[in-house]
């Protein structure tokens, strides 16, 4: 998984596999869903990510 923060564009994208994106839905607004073609979520694009959080440049990964 990888999680990248695009300052200039304000974007959250979160990279869930490599396989490549069929199709692309805006689940809510502001949240994109790209799905590969078996179905299964590639990745989560969130727009306008410093008015959802308060610091979109802190990532805190937690297993349990």
């Amino acid at each position: 998984m990888k999680v990248k923060y695009d300052k200039e564009a304000d974007v959250i994208y979160i990279l869930f596999s490599d396989k490549p994106i069929k199709e692309s839905d805006e689940d809510k607004p502001g949240v994109i869903l790209d799905y590969a073609e078996s179905g299964d979520i590639v990745g989560i694009e969130i727009l306008h990510a410093s008015k959802q959080f308060p610091n979109p440049t802190i990532v805190e990964y937690e297993v349990a």
